[in-house]
This record gives C-alpha cells, sequence and structure tokens, in this order.
C-alpha cells in the first residue's frame, strides 16, 4: 500500500446478498418483461423499436387513428393508457384485423370516453398510416396518408 492510502471499506455479507438479490432481480424483471411483456414495460420489456437501423433508402411507416368529435373538431387520438386506453404498439399489431374489422375502433371511441367524460367524444374514426419516404438516409418529401379502416361510433 502506498503512503497515505487507505484501506478499501469491505463489503459485508450483507451488502453483498443485498447487490446479488438486486441483480437477480433486475434480470428477472427483463427475461419476462422479454418473453411476457409488451413495450409498455420498458424498461423491463422488450425495445423492439430500437432492434435495428433504418437503410439510407427505406419507407417508414408510421400508424395513427384520427377522430372526428361531437364538437366538429378532427383531432389524432392520443395513443396510450392516459388517452384512449390502449398503446400505439397494439394498434400497430392489430392493424390488419381492424382492417379486416373496423368495428375493433369502438373500443378506442369508448376507451376515450370513459377515461374523459368531460371531454369531446369521438364520433368517427380512421386509423391512417403515414408513410414518410426517405433518399439516402434524407426525408423525401412530405410524408402520404392512407386511410386503412374507417369506424362510424356508436353511442
Amino acid at each position: 500500500m502506498t503512503q497515505g492510502a487507505q484501506d478499501p471499506a469491505k463489503l459485508g455479507r450483507f451488502g453483498k446478498g443485498l447487490r446479488v438479490l438486486v441483480a437477480v432481480a433486475g434480470i428477472g424483471l427483463l427475461i419476462n418483461g422479454s418473453v411476457r411483456a409488451s413495450d409498455d414495460a420498458w424498461p423491463f420489456g422488450p425495445m423492439s423499436q430500437y432492434a435495428m437501423t433504418v437503410p439510407g433508402d427505406a419507407r417508414i411507416d408510421y400508424t395513427r387513428i384520427s377522430a372526428v368529435t361531437d364538437a366538429g373538431t378532427t383531432v389524432d387520438v392520443p395513443l396510450n393508457i392516459e388517452g384512449a386506453g390502449v398503446a400505439r404498439a397494439e394498434i400497430e399489431a392489430r392493424a390488419g384485423e381492424i382492417v379486416n374489422n373496423p368495428s375493433l375502433l369502438q373500443q378506442v371511441a369508448d376507451g376515450w370516453a370513459r377515461k374523459h367524460p368531460d371531454k369531446p367524444k369521438y364520433v368517427k374514426l380512421e386509423l391512417i398510416r403515414d408513410t414518410t419516404q426517405l433518399v439516402k438516409g434524407r426525408v423525401e418529401g412530405p410524408p402520404t396518408a392512407q386511410i386503412l379502416a374507417t369506424w362510424q361510433v356508436k353511442r
């Protein structure tokens, strides 16, 4: 030991055990999240949105839901648990089902109405895919919107 250096503090049995327990719990949460959960469980769920890079010449699709309200306004539906009670990842995963059966959008309107009774209600919903084209890694023009499904909300 050099002059003036102090003996580092030793970690006791309890401290070592606590660190091992925390590490095992963290690893267990990560494994559980990766196997059973969705991106909503982040940081203990899969981070699939970070799983790959986008090529320089690519098409980037973004799925959203637009709503016409009983106040006559058109708004983008907040696709999260606090907004309409459904996450964007769930809508994207079920987009094919929604295209085949637009009545599934009723759940979005019902979720919004239940969570926000004081806000304008949705009367019409559209599932929309916005597509952005990349050329040599740069955005080529504005996104194009394609309406995939439309649903008149039932009261």
